[in-house]
C-alpha cells in the first residue's frame, strides 16, 4: 500500500488553478522528489500535504485514511523549512529537544532521543553553540535532527539545500541519503534543482503549470522522457525538428526514422506512439553524440558540421557544431588528456554519430 496517495487533488487560488487534479501514489521507506519550475505546484501540493494549505477538491490519503480536513499538528508529518526556521535563543541541544519536550516524554526520553540525533547527524561536538556559530551546513543538520526527532511517518523538505553553496550542498545531499536509509523514514523532497533530485530521489514527479508529467526513477526519466518538456527540463539535449517516417520493432521495441529538415534520415526509438508523416522531435543527449574529424566508416546516424563554439568546463568539453541548414547540436566529450593535445577546434569541419539507442522519438 502507497503511504501517501493523492486523489485528483486540485487546488485554486480565485481563478489561478495551483495544482490542477494531480493523482499519485508515494510508497513506503521511498526518497521522492517533486520537481520542476517556480510556480508549477510543487511546493503547494506539499503544503496541502503537511496541512498548511486545503485542497480546493480531492484527497490526500495517509495510510488509507484521508487527511485533507486533519490539521497540521494532528498529522504524524514534519516539515524542514528552506529557512531552517532555528530558534536562535536556544542552542543545538535544546532546538532538537523541543518538539519532544511538548509531546509530555520524560526527561530521560527526551535526553536519549537527542543524544540520538545529535549522533545521526554528527553534532555531538556543536551540542552547546547557538545558531548564529554554525556554518549553514551545520544549522542544515540541526534543522533535519530536529525534523526527525518525533520519528515522523513523513519527513517534508521544502528547497532544504537552497541556501548551500555547490560544493557543500552536493554533500549534503548524500548525508541526506544515508540518513533516509539508516532511518526508514519516507522522504518527500520539492526542488527546482533537476541535479539535486537525481542524486538523492528513488522516483521523480516532474510537475509543470500544476499537471504532473511524468513519474519516474532518475534513470527512466532521463533515459525514457514521455514528452519534450520532460527531455529538456532534465539534463541538456538537442532537439532535432522532423517528420515520423517508417516504423520498425527489434528486440521488442519500436525505432522510427525521422526525416529532418534539413532533408537528413535519422533514426531513434519510438518514446510516444507517432503516425507516418506526423511532425515530431528527436531528442540526443550531448554525452551520447560521437565527435570525429574523418567520416566514420558506419554510422546509423551521421551527421557534419563546423565548430562553432567549445566551451570547456575542466573534465568536460561541449562542442556546438552548425550544420549546413544553420541549427546547432551539441556534442560533449570527457577530457581525457590536456587542453593543448586536443585534436579539435575551432572551424574544424567534423562529423557527428550516434546509435538509434542513444535517441528517443518525442512529440509535442
Amino acid at each position: 500500500m502507497p503511504i501517501v496517495e493523492f486523489d485528483a487533488v486540485r487546488k485554486n487560488f480565485g481563478d489561478f488553478a495551483a495544482v490542477d487534479g494531480v493523482s499519485l501514489k508515494i510508497y513506503p521507506r521511498e526518497f521522492f522528489a517533486l520537481l520542476g519550475p517556480s510556480g508549477c505546484g510543487k511546493t503547494t501540493l506539499l503544503r496541502m500535504l503537511a496541512g498548511f494549505e486545503t485542497p480546493t477538491s480531492g484527497r490526500i490519503l495517509l495510510d488509507g485514511q484521508d487527511i485533507s480536513t486533519v490539521p497540521p499538528n494532528r498529522r504524524p508529518v514534519n516539515m524542514m523549512f528552506q529557512s531552517y526556521a532555528l530558534f536562535p535563543h536556544l542552542n543545538v541541544r535544546d532546538n532538537i529537544a523541543f518538539g519532544l519536550k511538548r509531546s509530555n516524554r520524560s526527561k530521560s526520553e527526551v535526553e536519549d532521543r537527542t543524544a540520538e540525533m545529535l549522533n545521526l547527524v554528527q553534532m555531538n561536538d556543536f551540542a552547546s553553540r547557538k545558531p548564529h556559530q554554525l556554518s549553514g551546513g551545520q544549522r542544515q543538520r540541526v534543522a533535519l535532527a530536529r525534523s526527525l526527532a518525533k520519528n515522523p511517518k513523513l519527513l517534508l523538505l521544502d528547497e532544504p539545500l537552497g541556501a548551500l553553496d555547490a560544493k557543500l550542498r552536493e554533500q549534503t545531499q548524500f548525508e541526506l541519503v544515508n540518513i533516509q536509509e539508516k532511518l526508514g523514514t519516507t522522504f518527500i523532497i520539492v526542488t527546482h534543482d533537476q541535479e539535486e533530485a537525481m542524486t538523492v530521489a528513488t522516483r521523480i514527479g516532474l510537475m509543470n503549470r500544476g499537471s504532473l508529467m511524468q513519474v519516474a526513477t532518475p534513470s527512466e526519466i532521463y533515459e525514457n522522457p514521455n514528452s519534450r518538456f520532460v527531455a529538456d527540463f532534465i539534463g541538456d539535449v538537442n532537439m532535432i525538428e522532423g517528420t515520423a517516417g517508417k516504423v520498425t520493432k527489434r528486440d521488442g521495441e519500436a525505432y522510427a526514422e525521422v526525416k529532418t529538415m534539413s532533408a537528413a534520415t535519422l533514426k531513434a526509438r519510438c518514446g510516444v506512439p507517432v503516425s507516418s508523416g506526423e511532425k515530431c522531435w528527436l531528442a540526443i543527449r550531448p554525452e551520447k553524440i560521437a565527435v570525429s574529424r574523418t567520416r566514420p566508416r558506419s554510422a546509423a546516424n551521421l551527421v557534419s558540421g563546423c565548430v562553432d563554439d567549445i566551451a570547456y568546463v575542466g573534465n568536460l568539453s561541449t562542442y556546438h557544431v552548425k550544420l549546413a541548414d544553420g541549427s546547432l547540436i551539441k556534442a560533449q566529450t570527457a577530457n581525457r588528456e590536456r587542453i593543448a593535445r586536443r585534436e579539435i577546434t575551432w572551424e574544424d569541419e567534423v562529423w557527428l554519430s550516434w546509435s538509434p539507442d542513444a535517441a528517443i522519438m518525442l512529440s509535442d
